[in-house]
């Protein structure tokens, strides 16, 4: 099976495919800040199996929006961060947080914890 076979012809549901899930999309949105440790990711995603967690990892790394880097340490440290195809995603993200706000906004919900801007690293990890 090539590549053409994997992905769906309209590319909305392409993207609905690699990043549709409950988490792939928090998963970015953290790792927008910069790289995190599995440990971190598990801490920041309230409610997600480290199960789960591993399988969408593995699952974003094959689709190549994720780097996992394994350090030579005692204990080994892992991290995660965005390749450039996942960096590539921040304005899909961004919209999302965008119109989140603003739809609770609209809702007449505290928005005031909110930052008016998705917070991004300044300096995304180099591959």
């Amino acid at each position: 099976m090539d590549k053409q076979d994997l992905f769906p012809a309209c590319p909305v549901e392409t993207t609905l495919k690699l990043i549709g899930d409950k988490w792939s999309v928090l998963i970015l949105r953290d790792l927008f800040l910069g790289a995190r440790r599995f440990s971190e990711l598990k801490r920041s995603l309230a409610g997600i199996s480290q199960k789960v967690l591993t399988s969408q990892l593995r699952s974003m790394e094959k689709a190549g929006l994720v780097d996992r880097a394994v350090y030579p340490e005692v204990p080994p440290r892992v991290e995660y961060s965005l390749t450039a195809r996942g960096r590539s995603l921040r304005p899909v993200i961004e919209s999302m947080w965008n119109w989140g706000r603003a739809f609770k906004e609209d809702l007449g919900l505290d928005v005031a914890a909110i930052p008016e801007r998705m917070p991004v690293s300044a300096e995304p990890r180099e591959q």
